[in-house]
């Protein structure tokens, strides 16, 4: 036998016990709940964060920043992703529907095309916005950048 085989004795364990069954039981009166405060009344719940009347963590730390809630959110791609993802696709046009499908952004995302690395080939590119430096790189190779609303 060995510590970690130690365990106690079967029917030594009450794992019934009664609380509030008067005070021979053990837990009678208060029926270990304490005296008075929020935790010994029925029906208690303390709020997320609540710290017991102490000024809680998320009020004690400093806001700062400004969130401005008319941004839009763009899901940027890179031309060099492109050029990969061009090899898929036959057609030379690539939309929102091709990124979506190859799971590049999902169906709610707006699309920005970005400038990092280069086309080899002519493509046709329909998204929400451009870079100048996409918008020229893909110019330059002959294809078109469309911008959707």
């Amino acid at each position: 036998m060995k510590l970690h085989d130690l365990q106690p004795a079967s029917g030594s364990i009450r794992n019934n016990f009664r609380r509030g069954r008067g005070q021979g039981s053990g837990g009678g009166g208060t029926a270990t709940r304490g005296h008075k405060g929020a935790q010994s009344r029925s029906g208690y719940s303390s709020k997320r964060g609540f710290e017991g009347g102490q000024m809680p963590l998320q009020r004690r730390l400093p806001k700062f920043g400004f969130k401005n809630i008319n941004r839009i959110e763009y899901k940027g791609i890179n031309l060099d992703v492109i050029q990969k993802m061009s090899t898929k696709d036959q057609s030379g046009v690539l939309n929102p529907d091709f990124f979506i499908k190859h799971g590049l952004a999902n169906k709610n995302q707006k699309i920005k095309i970005l400038g990092r690395g280069t086309l080899e080939s002519a493509l046709t590119i329909q998204a929400h916005a451009f870079t100048a430096t996409a918008k020229t790189a893909i110019e330059s190779k002959g294809g078109k950048a469309e911008q959707i609303a």
